[in-house]
This record gives structure tokens, C-alpha cells and sequence, in this order.
């Protein structure tokens, strides 16, 4: 769980760079997201705590005044840490000039983490963008200047954190590769513990240490983060989506859905997906 605050935008006058939308939040011990997908480019900056990030099979490890960029498309999972669970904001954005800027202010694929000291700045401008909630032209404008204004901050000292020591687990790496490549199917513990060469227990204790999760949490948390990406971008049928994720009866899939996510899937499509659309069909008249 977490305690946020959050402005989603659907109505856009940029195409270089452009706000999609932004916020803030409190995180409980382990709250985390993923294994999943983003559509748009994200930052994170950490202004209280600390956390874990998981991407392209490495750990970092992040504390306050340090930050991470999520790149759509790239698998990720990040979790806050269970005694001192991080503070952050974000700002998630894209652009056609969005890899150029990015790479102005050394953030790209090969520098993903990042230290930058102004965290009251940073701050601050997220907190005006949360309070310019409406969809004027002026506060268009002033969304933007913000928006600029945060990439300036950054340019102004920003610094890359190196990875954590204990990213290079083996049978975790395996174990998740597994996972991301059979969980459509009926998948059963054992069977992963196999794959890997390790005991059932032995798996469950690495899961525990390396994503404080146990395995079979994280098979459901991938699986119901890919539904939530199908019901957000896709017209399928609550039933195909549910065999898609690994779930033979609908039934378990909505009590599973409901449990992670507080709907069942049949009330998330109607609360969510129409803003999707609309963005979709937005973006495409451009």
C-alpha cells in the first residue's frame, strides 16, 4: 500500500517533451511494483528511505536524494525497503526529443540511477504540478515550464549510483527468467525450483532475501501486473486475459485481481481503460 497523490494528463499541446502525468507518495514496508512494463518514461526520486530497483537483472540499492529512471518497455520491479520504507515523487513523461534530452542530462539506458542533492527543488516543483490540476491553457504552459524546469535541476548535479553487491544471484536470475517465460502456462513452484537445480525451500529462501517476496507471490504479482497491462491497453475479453496470465478459471483470476488490486478486473477496465483510450486516440491525431 501507499499513500499518494497523483495528476494523470489527457490533454497534451507538446510533442517534444510533454508531462503524462506526475505525484508523490508514501510507501508502506515492501509496497512495490511489478514485475512490469511502463508505457512512458519515468523518474523517481527518493526523498525519504530507501528501496530496491530491479532492472535488466541488476539491483540497486536507494536511499534519500537518489532517484531512477524507468524506460518503457523495461521490465522493472522496485520495492521499498521493509524497515524504512521510502518517501518518493515522480514525473513520468515522453516526447520525440525525450532520448535526446535525457542523454543531455546522462540518463539512458547504461545510466539508469542517479544522486542529485537539490531534493527540495525537486520537490517543490512536483507539488506545484500536483496543485495546477486542471486542464487550462495557461496551467498547460506552466506544466511545461515545470516540466523543463525539473530537467534543468538535474543537469545541475546529478551524479550515477553504482549497483548493489548482491544483484548477481544466479538461481533468482534463473528462477525469474523461468517465470517471465512460462507463466501463461499452469506453473507450479517445484517445477521452478527444478529448472534451477535448487529445493523447493531453498528457492523460497533466496526469493525472501533477494525481493522480500516469496515465489509464489511474485509468479502472482507478474501475472496480475501483465493483466492489468491487457485490460489498460487491449479490447480482450476478461476470459482471454485471464488464460493469458495463467489462469484457467476466470473465477480465481477476478478473486486473485481483486485481492492485488481492490476490482475485480470487469470494474478496473471501466475505471481505468477509458482514459487509456482516450489517450491512445489523442496521441494518434497528432
Amino acid at each position: 500500500m501507499e499513500n499518494s497523490h497523483v495528476l494523470q494528463i489527457t490533454k497534451r499541446h507538446f510533442s517534444d517533451l510533454y508531462l503524462c502525468f506526475c505525484g508523490s507518495a508514501k510507501c508502506e514496508p515492501n509496497h512495490s511494483f511489478g514485475p512490469g512494463i511502463r508505457d512512458n518514461y519515468i523518474i523517481h526520486y527518493i526523498t525519504k528511505g530507501k528501496g530496491k530497483y530491479y532492472v535488466n537483472d541488476t539491483c540497486y540499492e536507494l536511499s534519500q536524494g537518489q532517484g531512477f529512471l524507468v524506460e518503457p518497455h523495461s521490465q522493472v520491479f522496485y520495492q521499498a525497503d521493509k524497515t524504512n520504507p521510502w518517501h518518493y515523487l515522480w514525473i513520468g513523461f515522453n516526447g520525440t526529443k525525450v532520448t535526446q534530452y535525457l542523454n543531455d542530462i546522462n540518463l539512458n539506458s547504461k545510466h539508469l540511477t542517479f544522486q542529485c542533492n537539490y531534493r527540495e527543488d525537486l520537490n517543490k516543483i512536483v507539488q506545484d504540478m500536483l496543485s495546477n490540476n486542471n486542464f487550462a491553457t495557461s496551467n498547460q504552459f506552466l506544466l511545461e515550464s515545470l516540466l523543463y524546469a525539473f530537467f534543468s535541476i538535474l543537469s545541475k548535479d546529478i551524479k550515477p549510483v553504482l549497483p548493489s553487491n548482491d544483484n548477481n544471484n544466479f538461481y533468482v536470475k534463473k528462477a525469474i527468467e523461468f517465470i517471465e517465460n512460462n507463466y501463461t502456462n499452469k506453473l507450479k513452484i517445484t517445477d521452478i525450483a527444478k529448472y534451477v537445480c535448487i529445493t523447493r525451500n531453498y528457492l523460497y529462501l533466496l526469493f525472501r532475501k533477494y525481493l522480500n517476496v516469496s515465489p509464489q507471490e511474485y509468479v502472482t504479482n507478474y501475472r496480475i501486473t501483465r493483466a492489468e497491462e491487457l485490460l489498460n491497453s487491449t479490447t480482450l475479453s476478461i476470459e482471454t486475459i485471464s488464460n493469458s496470465c495463467g489462469y484457467q478459471d476466470p473465477l480465481v483470476f477476478a478473486k486473485a485481481f481483486k485481492a492485488k488490486k481492490g476490482f475485480t478486473p470487469s470494474q478496473y477496465r471501466k475505471k481505468f481503460s477509458q482514459e487509456y483510450f482516450y489517450n491512445q486516440i489523442t496521441n494518434n491525431k497528432k
